[in-house]
């Protein structure tokens, strides 16, 4: 009997052993991720062209969307587990039965520009103009904290197409407009004005954000997918830009996102944490704007757990 025991207890520990050493965890078959043509996705997509998912043992397929809507309609439909967002999305997705967490920050820098012909070369001109952008969503939230700062109120022009957006702006059909990188950058060499940026002025809101499936079942994934985004950003720091260039354009990047990550001085971030202070100022505004029926709290919309 004592060796039928003890043959049970080392069974028992290994198994023991086993599941905590990860011999057991899940894996998820195919992680879909939704982007935008935007600075933000690009050490997503050097991770994926790169093979650092691959080496990890993420299988990972990347969708790009040219709105923050479509990519709405995909994450309404199920078919993404993980997307680049903002947290007035991941509070609006919450109050609306769309379990999503913020589990990093973005590289990101969005621009308020003037149109080439309005005479507008100060953030203080913009009182009573017409800005397109797209609302709800940070882009609106930045142009807001501008307004606030210098004291004038602003009309919104909504043009849902990023290229139509930018057309109207450079035939001066508005007056403004709020743009991310590299698409701000391709506007002022056309002869738009640039009046402010958000990452001047420590404006930090954009996110990653996993599903509520993916936080609960599929940890390791994700703490995967970190380490490889990590990767990504120091072969960012290491290469010239025209070195990867060429791939960004089978996301719907223009081509002047080459001469812009050129440009940028410093090195560029790991994925990191938002900062609580300015969580509970977006969701005060986004309560305030009618988009969600409640508050919620920094521990309900985020986990940075999964963070090297």
């Amino acid at each position: 009997m004592k060796k039928i025991t003890t043959i049970v207890l080392l069974f028992l520990s290994y198994t023991f052993l086993a599941t905590g050493c990860g011999v057991n965890k899940k894996h998820i078959e195919e992680l879909h991720i939704g982007i935008l043509p935007a600075e933000s996705a690009i050490p997503i997509i050097l991770a994926y062209e790169n093979g650092y998912f691959e080496e990890l043992g993420l299988k990972v397929s990347i969708e790009t969307f040219s709105s923050p809507n479509d990519r709405n309609v995909a994450v309404q439909a199920g078919t993404l587990q993980a997307t680049i967002g903002d947290v007035m999305t991941a509070a609006t997705f919450q109050d609306h039965g769309l379990s999503y967490v913020i589990t990093s920050d973005i590289i990101e820098d969005f621009k308020i520009l003037s149109s080439p012909n309005s005479g507008i070369t100060s953030m203080a001109e913009l009182a009573d103009k017409k800005i397109s952008l797209v609302p709800n969503f940070i882009l609106e939230y930045i142009m807001d904290e501008f307004a606030k700062q210098e004291g004038f109120q602003y009309e919104i022009v909504e043009i849902a197409s990023f290229s139509a957006r930018a057309e109207a702006l450079l035939n001066d059909d508005i007056d403004g407009v709020v743009y991310t990188e590299p698409t701000a950058g391709m506007l002022v060499a056309g002869g738009a004005h640039l009046l402010g940026s958000s990452k001047e002025a420590g404006i930090k809101g954009g996110t990653i954000l996993f599903s509520e499936d993916m936080i609960t079942n599929y940890a390791e994934d994700i703490k995967a997918f970190y380490k490889a985004y990590n990767q990504a950003i120091d072969y960012m720091n290491e290469t010239d830009a025209s070195v990867y260039a060429s791939l960004l354009g089978n996301y719907q990047f223009p081509e002047s996102i080459e001469p812009y990550m050129q440009s940028q001085k410093g090195a560029f971030s790991y994925a990191s944490t938002i900062e609580e202070a300015r969580f509970d100022d977006i969701i005060i505004w986004t309560l305030e704007k009618g988009q969600i029926s409640k508050s919620f709290s920094y521990e309900d919309l985020t986990d940075f757990t999964f963070l090297p």
